[in-house]
């Protein structure tokens, strides 16, 4: 189970795994007060789509497909959310005001389609054939 958590509520110890996914740490928090297991910079989105996204709500589709596009580019850091998700509870902090737009909130849609394909799925391919005349 992966839950969400704003960065400046308390942790709790039903929260399992903690993984900070920002690129900046958030304003006003202690590295003590925080109790991440993780922070996964590289799991946030990039500053040009942060800085451009802005949390303005009426980007939040484009937001999402540009950032699951960064996602797929780079399964290295969002890699350790899934392993850890196999083994028990996980949390995703974050420090953004809106609860449901956020990368988070993305970044949690984004891993849950994950682990429910496994890693070695096989798709069906369509192979072209060459046509047959029809002389």
């Amino acid at each position: 189970m992966i839950t969400l958590k704003r960065a400046y509520d308390s942790a709790s110890p039903t929260d399992g795994t903690r993984f900070l996914v920002e690129r900046l740490w958030p304003r006003g928090v202690s590295k003590a007060k925080l109790r991440v297991d993780a922070w996964l910079k590289e799991a946030g989105p990039s500053t040009e789509l942060r800085k451009w996204f802005g949390h303005d709500p009426d980007k939040w589709s484009e937001f999402r497909r540009r950032y699951v596009r960064e996602l797929d580019s780079r399964p290295e850091a969002w890699q350790p959310i899934v392993s850890a998700a196999r083994r028990g509870r996980v949390t995703l902090v974050y420090s953004s005001h809106d609860t449901q737009h956020n990368n988070a909130v993305a970044l949690q849609q984004y891993v849950q389609g994950k682990r429910r394909r496994p890693a070695t799925s096989r798709r069906t391919v369509a192979v072209d054939r060459p046509r047959r005349s029809m002389r």
